[in-house]
């Protein structure tokens, strides 16, 4: 019956006599019930897509998330008729009206065309998931592969090869596809009141666009100067492997020698990069190889550090239902993601988990999502999310880093021992990781709001993907990527799923904003880089407070309750974090023209 009202209520709203206060808290009462049902649907849909990609499952999801879109759609256009109560309404009914704006991704319009873009979003998804770069008379070879080898090779030829399987692979296919998917999905945006996708991801931060997008801008300016330093020192020692030849001693870098598919992490270059050449260093692959340390182990170990802050035990469903390993014999998306399926504490991660320090790294910030389901998942469905995205992401990272030498020696992955401090050795590591991240974490929705602006046509979608990651990145293709039929930003998963980018890059601004603080609560006044709040109690309580807010206010009031007064997003914390490394950087590029 509350179905049948509710859908009564958006079909005939336009209709309807003026909306009363009581009427705008019937609404979202019953929204909440039909965003339980619609969500929880795709959500089972999209698990078994991911986990298991076949004809069948692509088509469940895709028909989960036009059911889902459509209502969206038609549920903001109704309240719509509440926007002059705004101001007069209970806090919290006004906020999920203003959150349900932002619910996700609107449909068009015409049902055909929802059909169309659930498909065309499924399909991008799958087909990403499916890709594998084949050359003749050679066996067929997946990101995971491929990404392996442009961590461990050396060699150039080697490293291209990989590059290139990959963006050819995954762009190819999914070119024909990406512009359809911008038109239909725009039309969606201009339905509920935005102009575009862009606009509208931009309006999900408690302040105007524009003001957003200033924003992040600040936020980078305030870290190019660490980031351009970074990538000095690395030219050229990079320059001193490959010789001028190969890495201009004033130019950007190739993208292929950086360590990673997207040269969005060089930690893979730790060892050649490192101050203090032969000491300790912050890397427990050798040590989890060495135990033999399985995914469960991994994932064990981490919800050890959340339970050590006063937080429950992860559910027994959890490791019932996770997907930790690579199953034999079935297509998936090993792309780490975490879940709450059911939305009622129903915690799993979906992650293809190899004994190394990255998937060590990426399993607590997995779990950081999981233990901020586990905090808030009795509110409302529209308070069931992050302060804002950066948040959700941002937890999990900020726990790592506290993920100290000293921490991993107490669990047996690091050899205990004194000695030299090793500490540059780590902050290097850490800024190959967090540093080297900052403009790709800008960039990716930079292209995407150009794009759905309609500022860049389909035949410059890679032109000016180059463009923007020479202009951040000082990063190049390794090759003239001219082709109008390539499609280098579908080499990105996130770009493939439609998943919002900004949301990483203040991650990475928040988590040491976050750990400052906790470090602070918990009494800390050593170097930040020392910290570990493992086992810390007076750190736990803010943080368990942060995470039981979930969007209940808006991210200001959730950044000051963890922070103790801060309401604004500062990149001050980063940049302590790494002083000493910015002292030895800047010793080392004395003399270089650094820049591109």
């Amino acid at each position: 019956m509350r179905a049948l009202l509710l859908a009564l209520t958006l079909t005939s709203s336009l209709y309807a006599a003026p909306p009363t206060p009581a009427d705008a808290e019937r609404f979202v009462r019953d929204a909440d019930t039909q965003l339980r049902r619609l969500w929880v649907a795709q959500n089972r849909a999209e698990w078994a897509k991911q986990t298991n990609i076949t004809a069948a499952t692509e088509r469940a999801a895709a028909k989960a998330g036009a059911a889902a879109m459509s209502w969206i759609t038609r549920a903001i256009k109704s309240a719509r008729r509440f926007d002059p109560l705004l101001h007069t309404l209970d806090p919290a009914v006004a906020r999920q009206l203003k959150l349900l704006r932002l619910a996700g991704q609107p449909a068009p319009d015409s049902a055909a065309k929802a059909k169309q873009l659930a498909a065309v979003m499924t399909g991008m998804d799958a087909e990403y998931g499916k890709a594998k770069a084949c050359v003749a008379g050679a066996r067929c070879r997946d990101l995971g592969e491929l990404d392996n080898l442009l961590t461990t090779s050396q060699d150039p030829k080697v490293l291209l090869e990989a590059w290139l399987g990959w963006h050819d692979a995954a762009g190819r296919t999914l070119r024909p596809m990406y512009p359809r998917f911008v038109a239909l999905a725009n039309e969606g945006a201009r339905a509920i009141g935005f102009a575009d996708v862009g606009e509208m991801w931009r309006s999900g931060y408690d302040m105007p666009p524009d003001e957003f997008q200033r924003t992040i801008e600040g936020l980078w300016e305030q870290v190019r100067p660490l980031y351009e330093a970074l990538h000095c020192y690395t030219r050229r020692r990079l320059g001193e492997q490959y010789g001028a030849e190969v890495v201009s001693p004033t130019g950007p870098i190739p993208a292929h020698l950086l360590g990673n598919m997207w040269a969005q992490d060089w930690t893979a270059l730790a060892t050649r990069l490192e101050p203090q050449p032969g000491l300790a260093r912050t890397d427990t692959t050798g040590a989890l190889v060495e135990q033999r340390a399985d995914a469960i182990w991994m994932v064990k170990l981490a919800e050890r550090f959340f339970t050590s802050l006063g937080m429950e035990p992860l559910p027994s469903t959890f490791w019932e239902r996770s997907m930790l390993t690579k199953p034999a014999g079935r297509e998936v998306v090993c792309h780490a993601s975490a879940w709450d399926v059911e939305i009622n504490n129903d915690l799993r991660i979906k992650m293809c988990i190899k004994p190394n320090h990255s998937d060590l790294i990426t399993v607590h910030h997995e779990l950081g999502h999981n233990y901020y389901y586990n905090h808030y998942y009795r509110e409302p469905v529209l308070f069931q999310q992050g302060a804002n995205d950066g948040f959700h992401e941002a937890i999990g990272d900020t726990l790592a880093l506290s993920v100290t030498p000293d921490y991993l020696r107490t669990v047996g992955l690091l050899p205990e021992g004194g000695g030299r401090d090793a500490s540059l050795n780590q902050l290097m590591s850490s800024a190959l990781d967090k540093v080297a991240f900052l403009p790709w974490g800008l960039l990716v929705d930079k292209w995407r709001w150009d794009v759905f602006a309609g500022r860049i046509p389909p035949e410059r979608y890679t032109e000016h993907w180059w463009a923007l990651r020479r202009q951040y990145q000082g990063v190049v293709p390794p090759v003239a990527r001219a082709d109008a039929g390539l499609f280098d930003p579908g080499a990105k998963y996130h770009v493939a799923s439609n998943t919002p980018y900004a949301r990483y890059f203040l991650a990475t601004i928040l988590q040491f904003q976050f750990h400052r603080a906790l470090c602070k609560a918990k009494g800390h006044t050593g170097p930040l880089h020392a910290c570990s709040i493992y086992g810390s109690a007076e750190a736990g309580k803010p943080f368990r407070e942060l995470l039981r807010m979930g969007a209940k206010q808006p991210w200001q009031d959730a950044l000051a309750v963890v922070t103790g007064g801060e309401r604004a997003m500062d990149a001050t914390a980063l940049l302590d974090y790494f002083a000493p490394l910015r002292t030895w950087l800047d010793a080392q590029n004395e003399g270089q023209a650094c820049g591109w």
